[in-house]
């Protein structure tokens, strides 16, 4: 089963039930550990005083806070939890807000958010009336030593929790902008026909980690003592005339489609040609 990473209450009104929170996701790469190069032998970080130039061991560690080049305050783990807002405990629903108002760039980590004991009735309420009204719930909560504002949305069994990003912390960047004056009539009817050519359905269990696989594929020829193949590098072709490589891949775009039409075609043909044979 799921570890609970937060157990609180929701409310929002005068309404008020028991939630838990477990991760959604988490990212998954391949981790390497440091080794000494001469005997392959593991090496570790050891933490070292230099006031007292000698190591110490992990529970002699304080946190520390530093408000002054050099000059820190302590801080122990007790005056955390004193000036922990209500939040740590309880989870307010501040307002509703339309679901395409909110840019995803603000979207930090995914939560699925259960009912506890008693709260299924009032959950199943919140879940049903968000995904027939179109609103997401802006709520505050308090973990991990932070305060979050979040979203909570309806995902297809239930609430689904995305703590966001405040607005001092998304970067404005000058230059990223678009110059939509550059995009000529021709191109655009062209481009449009491109990505209907290769629109599809949303799928993400088709889509696979590329690069984790090949560096399992290396690590496991490396084990079996073989040699590691290196990856062909990508033909890069120079794009000369806009309108010519859409043209092109247009036409790209429509061969798996033609290929799969004429082998359908020539599948029904072979069939009568099938029961004469046996007649």
């Amino acid at each position: 089963m799921a570890s609970t990473v937060w157990k609180g209450h929701l409310t929002f009104g005068l309404v008020s039930f028991p939630v838990r929170l477990y991760s959604a996701a988490r990212s998954e790469s391949i981790s390497f550990n440091q080794l000494h190069k001469a005997d392959g032998s593991r090496v570790k970080q050891v933490l070292y005083c230099q006031a007292e130039d000698k190591p110490i061991p992990r529970s002699e560690i304080v946190k520390g806070y530093e408000y002054e080049k050099d000059r820190y305050v302590v801080i122990e783990d007790e005056d955390v939890k004193k000036v922990a807002p209500v939040t740590a405990k309880v989870m307010e629903i501040l307002e509703f807000v339309k679901s395409e108002q909110v840019d995803p760039i603000y979207f930090e980590t995914s939560y699925y958010m259960a009912p506890d004991e008693a709260g299924e009735k009032p959950y199943a309420l919140l879940f049903d009336v968000l995904g027939k009204t179109g609103y997401v719930g802006v709520a505050k909560i308090a973990m991990h030593n932070r305060e979050h504002i979040v979203i909570l949305r309806p995902g297809k069994n239930g609430v689904l929790m995305h703590t966001m990003y405040y607005t001092h912390e998304i970067r404005k960047v000058d230059e990223f902008r678009t110059d939509l004056s550059l995009v000529k009539d021709k191109e655009l009817a062209l481009a449009r026909s491109l990505v209907e050519a290769l629109a599809g359905e949303f799928e993400p269990e088709k889509y696979k980690d590329d690069y984790r696989e090949n560096l399992l594929q290396m690590i496991e020829a490396k084990k079996q003592g073989h040699e590691v193949v290196a990856t062909p590098e990508p033909q890069q072709s120079k794009v000369i005339d806009i309108m010519e490589a859409l043209k092109a891949s247009l036409a790209m775009a429509k061969k798996p489609a033609a290929s799969a039409t004429h082998a359908e075609h020539e599948a029904q043909e072979e069939k009568p040609a099938r029961r004469r044979a046996r007649g």
